[in-house]
């Protein structure tokens, strides 16, 4: 198996954000009918660390379309799993249209990484694989940046504990702990982290995800743990609990301040209500 396989282009997502002890109350109940991948097999906490750095416009632009509860918006992020020189670089875009969740991803080399974040379409040697969608998905995630004047702005971390159907890519529950965010205006796309805030304090979030039908035994699993449906999104949580200012260009901040002295006053709160 491997995460490529795993990966959920168009889904359906349900997000909780629930205590330690719900959460494992949520592994005991899917390992019934999941596995653990392979990532997090034989690792504390079946988990593994997941990095990303998120791009968006000095006014912040995306972010807004989050707090704003936009029906159609999207994300621009740098994903990557280690320090490793070596190790691949994910550009995705996630959407969300309605209702469904909808990936683009294409893994590069990490020395390209600088090379498209200056605005130059991808080239064939900077993609990991041989799959077109992959070079595809860079050419989309290069005409969005470029549209929006995205360059980088918060780095995301977290330990992420995955369930997985043996049979196919259809359904995935993951469990996503100590959910960290710091401002970062390089591609340097190190693990480290500094004056970071931690997301979500000790709760933890559990994300079903799945591409048909939702599941009886999901239904079930709600039930039992007694989960409450509500919004999980990292990169929004992590901006609004630290504060705009922190991540907006110096003039968006100057302007902001200016015409909207009140702008960043209760952030989290409204979030909540989106």
């Amino acid at each position: 198996m491997s995460q490529t396989h795993q990966l959920q282009l168009q889904r359906f997502e349900l997000k909780y954000v629930v205590p330690e002890t719900t959460a494992l109350k949520v592994r005991d109940f899917v390992r019934s009918y999941l596995e653990i991948d392979e990532y997090g097999e034989g690792q504390p906490d079946f988990s593994y660390p997941v990095h990303s750095l998120y791009l968006d416009s000095d006014l912040l632009t995306i972010y807004w379309g989050t707090i704003n509860g936009n029906k159609n918006r999207f994300k621009l992020r740098l994903r990557f799993y280690e320090d490793a020189p070596r190790a691949p670089v994910f550009f995705e875009i996630k959407r969300r249209m309605n209702d469904a969740i909808l990936k683009q991803r294409g893994g590069v080399k990490r020395e390209a990484v600088d090379w498209i974040l200056a605005g130059h379409l991808p080239k064939l040697e900077h993609v990991a694989s041989k799959n077109p969608k992959d070079l595809v998905a860079l050419q989309r995630f290069s005409s969005l940046m470029k549209e929006y004047h995205a360059i980088p702005k918060a780095h995301i971390a977290y330990m992420r504990e995955a369930w997985v159907s043996p049979h196919d890519n259809s359904l995935r529950v993951t469990i996503d702990r100590h959910v960290r965010c710091c401002p970062e205006p390089t591609a340097l796309l190190r693990t480290e982290m500094h004056n970071e805030a931690v997301v979500f304090g000790k709760q933890a979030v559990v994300e079903l995800k799945f591409t048909g039908r939702f599941p009886n035994w999901l239904r079930e699993l709600v039930r039992v743990c007694g989960l409450t449906q509500g919004s999980a999104a990292k990169y929004a949580d992590g901006i609004a609990l630290m504060g705009e200012y922190l991540f907006e260009g110096r003039r968006a901040r100057r302007e902001t301040l200016g015409t909207h002295p009140d702008r960043y006053a209760n952030r989290a709160v409204v979030l909540q209500q989106s």
